[in-house]
């Protein structure tokens, strides 16, 4: 009989081989690097290009080593600083780059908006986007402006690799391998048979639930117990458990907007004594707390209002991406 599990269910410790390691620690999954070079030789990467991989870690190893594998030359320069990406391209001589669909499209906001510099100047051939929901139209925007090949890649949240691929917004995902890849039904352990549907993927004698949600064969949505911010999943059990250790807690929401062409994330807190409202220290002890959890920047904000009474954490997706924790509910 088939088991059906999420990430939640994949401990560290039984975990065997080269391993994707959870950012919070949380779960642990074997690595497939076989998957996403295929993944890059699909978008058209070759031997003679040069690739800079602009993801988080520990996915821009993985998709690094990949492509070295494939390419002239790869490296993982990661997301963090355009101006640092500019000279990490220019240095390397890349002709592909690797990175999130907002991480691409604020890289383009910030060449044209503040470095005053022509895409086209890169000589970019290949864009690969991967690791996010991108925001409609992004492919085609980016290969007008860059004049490059941009196909969207399906990461697994479990490996951080390579599972399936497209070429065009209104396509469907083409799974790089026979089985690599699944839909389920949200509120039951099976197969769908149509509609919304969660991808899956096949784990030993199990099937695990990604998180990512499709809606007729494209990647539209989230569900679970884990949010996608900024390429990363940040952990909502995890938040809980942390914050449930600092006195007078008594609720949070986690709101995600993208107002422009990067994700923002802010914690709003309630306290249950007015003396914990203003108190800086509290307000700190919630920013280190987040800062353990997660690499991505999270604001915090304090509620005016004191809440006696506690109640659980709410998660409020202004792009409409997360469609809740509880998938027989969706």
């Amino acid at each position: 009989m088939t088991r059906w599990l999420t990430r939640d269910d994949l401990a560290a410790a039984s975990a065997t081989g080269l391993l994707h390691l959870a950012p919070d620690a949380s779960f642990a999954f074997p690595l497939r690097p076989e998957l996403t070079a295929q993944a890059l030789r699909t978008a058209g990467v070759g031997e003679r290009d040069r690739v800079a991989v602009a993801l988080a870690e520990p996915a821009g190893g993985l998709w690094a080593a990949a492509a070295a594998g494939v390419a002239e030359a790869a490296a993982s320069v990661g997301p963090r600083g355009r101006m640092r990406l500019h000279r990490a391209l220019q240095a390397l001589g890349a002709t592909t780059l690797v990175a999130t669909p907002t991480g691409a499209m604020d890289f383009l906001a910030r060449l044209h908006l503040e470095f005053l510099l022509d895409p086209l100047d890169l000589g970019l051939r290949t864009i690969v986007l991967t690791g996010e929901i991108a925001t409609k139209r992004t492919l085609g925007h980016l290969a007008a402006e860059f004049d490059a090949r941009v196909t969207e890649v399906c990461s697994s949240p479990l490996s951080g690799g390579a599972l399936a691929w497209r070429a065009a917004e209104d396509e469907p995902l083409t799974p790089l391998a026979d089985g690599a890849l699944g839909f389920g039904a949200l509120a039951k352990d099976s197969m769908a048979d149509g509609g919304l549907a969660e991808l899956v993927v096949t784990h030993g004698d199990a099937t695990v639930r990604t998180g990512y949600v499709t809606a007729d064969g494209r990647p539209a949505h989230t569900v679970g117990d884990h949010v996608l911010v900024r390429g990363v999943w940040v952990s909502l059990p995890r938040i809980e458990k942390a914050l449930s250790k600092i006195d007078g807690v008594s609720g949070w929401e986690l709101a995600v907007s993208r107002q422009g062409t990067l994700d923002a994330a802010t914690l709003t807190v309630s306290f249950g004594r007015e003396s914990l409202v203003k108190n800086p220290m509290w307000r700190s002890r919630i920013q280190q707390a987040l800062a353990a959890l997660t690499s991505i920047s999270i604001a915090v904000e304090v509620s005016p209002e004191v809440a006696e009474s506690s109640s659980p954490g709410v998660v409020t997706d202004h792009r409409g991406h997360h469609l809740g924790r509880d998938r027989a509910l969706v």
